[in-house]
């Protein structure tokens, strides 16, 4: 009964919003706070750029505030996946922490990414839901 659920959407009207709900960890201390209810974190949503969710070690990814991170690597010029390449990779060569992370841009581009074993994910964008578990791995479907 573990796992983080994350969604990131955007409107019609161009914002962005993202929701995180923690699975949380076992044997954790007692006070301990995750990163899914700091912002920057667990999530963040910026018009400008975009929103994100973030999963994974929760104590790596509060030292790395990775989900405001990989928004600032966009808005120095970066695409999707290499802001989400650069991100997940600092936060595992600096503190061997695995995660993942949903991304919408405020264009609508999305990137799904993970460095752990597996991430079950799915997205809809333009009638189709695209999903998967393992790394390489992508069904496309049409929306009814």
């Amino acid at each position: 009964n573990l796992g983080t659920v994350g969604a990131v959407a955007l409107d019609r009207k161009g914002n962005v919003a993202y929701a995180t709900s923690t699975g949380g960890i076992i044997n954790k201390m007692v006070g301990r706070v995750g990163d899914t209810p700091c912002i920057g974190s667990g999530g963040y949503a910026d018009n400008d750029i975009g929103a994100i969710s973030t999963t994974g070690h929760g104590e790596s990814i509060l030292k790395v505030n990775l989900a405001r991170l990989t928004l600032f690597h966009i808005e120095q010029g970066k695409t999707l996946e290499e802001a989400a390449d650069l991100s997940l990779g600092y936060m595992k060569s600096r503190l061997k922490g695995l995660g993942g992370l949903i991304l919408v841009s405020k264009t609508g581009d999305w990137v799904v990414k993970w460095t752990s074993a597996s991430m079950p994910w799915a997205a809809a964008k333009d009638g189709k839901l695209h999903s998967g578990i393992d790394l390489d791995e992508t069904t496309v479907t049409d929306l009814p």
